[in-house]
């Protein structure tokens, strides 16, 4: 179905078919770009999250390293402490860091799908324009 707008062109008065079809896929277009921009920027906030946590836990094993390996630590727990070995804080840490560079890993292929889902619609308004424009 065609529509006819209306619009002033140099005062002269000119009609411009409006394809309701092409109309909805922008609109679509437009909210799905607006809904994939807000998740990306969340992803980026839990990377820098992650990438934070990854970096704290670094520091701390590399710090705890520096110690005898006799020396007894506690672990926060809640609202208690826990008394642990040297090695169990150690081992602790280091997956942590590694449980945070996989979910790291997880979010940069999320994002660049989306991102790649965005551009795959917007290539299809454009097959879709320039099929108009042959006919």
């Amino acid at each position: 179905m065609t529509l006819s707008v209306l619009f002033y062109d140099d005062d002269i008065l000119t009609v411009a078919p409006v394809d309701l079809e092409l109309n909805k896929a922008f609109t679509e277009l437009q909210a799905k770009d607006i809904d994939i921009q807000q998740k990306v920027k969340l992803a980026d906030i839990r990377i820098e999250q992650l990438n934070r946590t990854k970096k704290h836990a670094h520091l701390t094993d590399t710090e705890i390293m520096t110690l005898v390996d006799e020396t007894n630590m506690y672990e926060g727990v809640g609202r208690m402490f826990i008394l642990q070995s040297k090695e169990v804080i150690h081992h602790q840490l280091l997956e942590k860091q590694k449980i945070a560079e996989e979910k790291i890993k997880e979010l940069e292929q999320k994002k660049s799908y989306l991102e790649r889902s965005v551009k795959e619609a917007e290539d299809n308004i454009r097959e879709m324009l320039m099929a108009r424009r042959a006919q």
